[in-house]
C-alpha cells in the first residue's frame, strides 16, 4: 500500500514539473522586423460554360469504363477471359488471412488484411520470388482478385476456382495459385 502512495506521489511531482514555465522562450524576440508582402498584379479572369461530358463528340473526354476497373475485364493477360467466365464469386472478407502461394516452381506465404492502402487493402508476401516479392496491396474487382505492388500497379490477377483455391497469372505470365 505504501509503494502505491510513493509511486502516485512521484508521478504527481513529475506531472507538475512538466507544467513549470521555463525562461528559455522569454529571450526570443517574436516581433522581429517582418515586412508585409507587396501586392502582385494578377491576370484577367474569364468564365465560360464547360461542355457536357455525356454528350461530348469532340473526343475531349474518354469513354466511360464498362466495369469497376479496367483490370476486371480480364484482357490484361492471355487466358484471363476464360478464367473470368468460369470464376466463382469472391467476397473480400473471405480473403483475409494467410495463404499458401505456388508461383511457378516456388512456394511462399501471402498475408491479406482489410487495412486500407491506396485503392486496395494491405497485403504482403514472405519467401516469394519474382514479381510477388513487391506485393504490397490487393483488391477484389468483380470476380477477380488483383495483387498490386507497393506503387499500386497490378502484378497478378487471380480467379476463385474452389472454396479455398485461387488461380491466375502474374504480369509476366507466370502461373500463380493461392490455397489454404
Amino acid at each position: 500500500m505504501r509503494v502505491v502512495h510513493v509511486a502516485g506521489g512521484l508521478m504527481m511531482a513529475l506531472a507538475l514539473a512538466g507544467c513549470q514555465r521555463t525562461s528559455s522562450m522569454d529571450s526570443v524576440n517574436t516581433q522581429q522586423n517582418i515586412q508585409p508582402l507587396e501586392a502582385q498584379p494578377i491576370g484577367t479572369v474569364s468564365s465560360s460554360q464547360l461542355p457536357d461530358p455525356t454528350t461530348d463528340t469532340s473526343g475531349q473526354f474518354p469513354e466511360k469504363p464498362t466495369t469497376d476497373t479496367a483490370m476486371a475485364t480480364g484482357t490484361g493477360v492471355a487466358g484471363d477471359t476464360a478464367a473470368a467466365a468460369a470464376g466463382l464469386e469472391v467476397k473480400k472478407e473471405a480473403m483475409v488471412g494467410n495463404w499458401k502461394v505456388a508461383n511457378g516452381a516456388s512456394s511462399c506465404d501471402m498475408f491479406l488484411t482489410l487495412t486500407n492502402l491506396g485503392s486496395g487493402s494491405r497485403g504482403g508476401t514472405r519467401g516469394c520470388a519474382g514479381e510477388l516479392t513487391a506485393m504490397g496491396s490487393w483488391e477484389v474487382a468483380g470476380k477477380q482478385v488483383v495483387l498490386k505492388d507497393r506503387n499500386g500497379s497490378a502484378i497478378a490477377r487471380l480467379y476463385k476456382t474452389a472454396d479455398t483455391q485461387f488461380n491466375g497469372t502474374t504480369n509476366s505470365g507466370q502461373p500463380v495459385s493461392l490455397s489454404r
